[in-house]
Order: C-alpha cells, then sequence, then structure tokens
C-alpha cells in the first residue's frame, strides 16, 4: 500500500510517499513558499543529494498539484499515476480533547479540527488547507488524520490541568494539551524494540529535543506528563521559543513596552529562546562555533537550554518514582553530543552510566546505546520518524484495524 504523508505549514507542504508494507520510502520533498513569486520544490533524488524546481503557484492547491506531478514525472517520478496512491494520511497539530487516536477524516472529523482553530490559529487551519486540497485533486482516496496531540490523551487531570479558575477550562478548554506525540509515540516504542522490553512495564523519559523540544513522561505505555501546554510555547528553551517564562513578566514587558498580545506573542514564539539569548541564531550548529570562539552569550544559551533538560528530566523521573530508559530524538538529540553528554553526566544520581565513546559514535540517524552495559537506566539514541507512524495509522484505519498504541 502507498500512502501519501502530508505535513502542511503556512507557506509549506512537506511529502513522503511510503509504501508501508516493506517500509520503504518511494519519494519526499517539499514545497516551500507557497503564495510567493519564488517558490519551488525541493526533491530528494536516488543518490540522496537534492534538487530546486521554481514553481508558479498560488495557494496549497497548486503546491499539492505539484508534488503529485513531481511523484508522477519521468525524470523525478515513482509511480505512473495518481492511481497508485491508496490513501493520504496528514499531520494535524491539534486535535484538542476531542481526539485521542488517529481517524478517517469525515465531513464531521473536519467540523471538529475547525473547532480547534481558536486554540491552534497557526497551525490548524493550514492543516486543513492540505486535506482540502487533496479533496479536490485526489477526491475518491480516503485520508487520515493523525494528531500530534492525540498521544498525551492519556494525561490525568492533575497533570494537563491549568490551576486557573475552573470556567476557563470548563467554557474555554484551556488546558495543557502537549505537541510532538507522534514523535515521542514512536520513540517510546521503538527504544524498547532495541532493547528487547515490554514496552507495557517500562518508565520511559523521550526527549525531542530540536528547535521546536518537548520532554514526555511515558509510564506503562502511556504519557501521564509532557513539557508542552495549550500551545508549544510552553516548556522547554527552544529555538525561537521561549518556553516557560513568569506570566508576571510578560505583563510587565506589555506594558512598559506598550505592546499588543500579538506583538508579545510574536517576540516569545519567533524572538525568544535561543536566538533571543545569542542574537544570532536559532540554530544550534552555529551556535556551537560561535561558542568555539569564544561567544560568551552563546555559552549562556546553551547551559539555559541544557540546565532546562536535566531540571525537567529530573522532575519526570521523580513523577514516575523512576525511570528505566532515557531516550534522546529531533535534531539536537539526534546529533548534539556534548549536549547529551551534559546532561547524563547530571542524571548519575538516578543511575545513569554514560559511555563517551558509544555517544560519540552515535550520530548522523544512528540508533545506539550511550549509556554503559551495567547502567541501570539506559540511555539510547533513537531517530525520529514521525512520517512512519502517520503511513502506519492511515493504513490500519483504511484497512479497518485497530490501531497498536
Amino acid at each position: 500500500m502507498n500512502i501519501l504523508v502530508l505535513n502542511c505549514g503556512s507557506s509549506s507542504a512537506k511529502y513522503k510517499l511510503i509504501e508501508i508494507k516493506e517500509n520503504r520510502t518511494l519519494a519526499e520533498g517539499g514545497v516551500e513558499k507557497i503564495g510567493l513569486p519564488d517558490a519551488f520544490i525541493k526533491v530528494k533524488l536516488n543518490d540522496g543529494s537534492k534538487k530546486e524546481i521554481p514553481l508558479n503557484i498560488s495557494d496549497h492547491i497548486g503546491a499539492i498539484k505539484s508534488i503529485l506531478d513531481i511523484l508522477t514525472s519521468p525524470d523525478y517520478g515513482c509511480i505512473k499515476s495518481f492511481d497508485e496512491i491508496d490513501a493520504v494520511g496528514h499531520r494535524v497539530v491539534h486535535g484538542g480533547e476531542k481526539f485521542s487516536k488517529s481517524v478517517l477524516i469525515t465531513p464531521e472529523v473536519k467540523d471538529m479540527i475547525k473547532e480547534c482553530y481558536a486554540i491552534a490559529p497557526l497551525h490548524n487551519p493550514v492543516n486543513m488547507m492540505g486535506i482540502e486540497a487533496i479533496d479536490k485533486v485526489l477526491p475518491h482516496v480516503p485520508q487520515v488524520a493523525v494528531f500530534d496531540t492525540a498521544f498525551h490523551q492519556t494525561m490525568p487531570a492533575k497533570a494537563f490541568m491549568y490551576p486557573l479558575p475552573m470556567k476557563f477550562y470548563t467554557e474555554d478548554h484551556v488546558r495543557r494539551y502537549g505537541f510532538h506525540g507522534t514523535s515521542h509515540r514512536y520513540v517510546s516504542r521503538r527504544v524498547c524494540e532495541l532493547l528487547d522490553v515490554p514496552y507495557q512495564e517500562q518508565k520511559i523519559i523521550s526527549c525531542h529535543i530540536g528547535n521546536g523540544a518537548s520532554i514526555t513522561a511515558v509510564c506503562h505505555g502511556k504519557s501521564i506528563d509532557t513539557t508542552m501546554g495549550l500551545t508549544p510555547v510552553e516548556g522547554l528553551m527552544m529555538g525561537t521559543r521561549a518556553g516557560d517564562v513568569d506570566p508576571g513578566a510578560i505583563f510587565f514587558l506589555m506594558e512598559k513596552h506598550n505592546l499588543s498580545a500579538k506583538q508579545m506573542s510574536d517576540i516569545i514564539n519567533k524572538k525568544s529562546g535561543v536566538l533571543g539569548i545569542t542574537g544570532l541564531s536559532s540554530d544550534m550548529r552555529e551556535v556551537m562555533d560561535a561558542i568555539a570562539h569564544h561567544n560568551e552569550r552563546a555559552q549562556l544559551a546553551l547551559e539555559m537550554y541544557e540546565h532546562r533538560i536535566i531540571k525537567t528530566v529530573g522532575a519526570f523521573a521523580a513523577e514516575m518514582n523512576g525511570v528505566d530508559i532515557i531516550v534522546f530524538t529531533g535534531g539536537v538529540g539526534e546529533n548534539q553530543t556534548d549536549t547529551r553528554e551534559a546532561v547524563c553526566r547530571n542524571l548519575e544520581f538516578l543511575g545513569v552510566e554514560f559511555d563517551a565513546e558509544a555517544n560519540n559514535a552515535t550520530t548522523r540517524g544512528r540508533e545506539g546505546l550511550i549509556s554503559t552495559p551495567d547502567s541501570r537506566v539506559k540511555v539510547v539514541v533513537v531517530p525520529t520518524d514521525e512520517e512512519y507512524m502517520i503511513a502506519r495509522d492511515t493504513e490500519a484505519i483504511v484497512e479497518g484495524r485497530e490501531i497498536t498504541e
């Protein structure tokens, strides 16, 4: 079964075509700068290189048509016709309290996704654009929605509630939802396969660390707490997001500098985090280069970034009354060996015995154990594969099977 996985952003549409029975990626790439004169599609070629092709498109429908044209083109294609696409799986960021699992997209499901626009105004509307584009271009192909928030619907009320007046929850649904759920779900299962241990019996701390970052406590197969909240800005320090900040500081700055809510949102989402502290970049590779040149602000940003990871792992270990496995994923989690070491060296009290040699050898998309064989807590690097999880759920739903959590 060939499944097209789509991840639509406000000006982009990433895709991957997967033959799910054998988990083979047939094609991948993405359209960038949708609606702008310099729009293009980036295609990953068989040799691993990438080619950019200019496009003349005005919206997501044009982007989806361009993706399908590339998939069937003589030069870059891998299928002969659209008929070889059996289903489409969509990443949908916010499912609110309405969705605890992936679902077949129906008119009723679309309405419920739209009801989440108010709490995810930057994400759900563009996710819906991708769904509606497929409706127009491939009207007879089944579509499935896979929600970033679904995995975290098992959190207990004591973890997801904010200590605000109850009416804001009952009337406005303000609570912690969590994100990166598809990634946390994949790596927490995959690490148990690698270690050959039963998933339902483990206490796992999953660290999705990158430009966007979150940590999840997975206890006996269920998410019981996570760092992101109503929106993806809560929790860890990220590339451009502030993470946890005293709300009083936000009100103080809004009043002092006469900032609107929109301006403040732009600051905490797009101008804070690593970028805000360094004044240079949100990319950790550039930050590490600046540190090598003795940039003090870059050094401070790294220390702040790592400090919050360490603090959260310790808190989640306490919450679960112990931890069996810590797993790193995401761009930084998979590749930044120094940060993994800095975190693990502070977790020896939990029973982590760090293997520096194994850690330095585990980069560039490799899976690997970076704790010693005798370590009471196993620490493992697992590259995430959200597209595979989306394709797997899509296959199960189209074939009428129960989704395995």
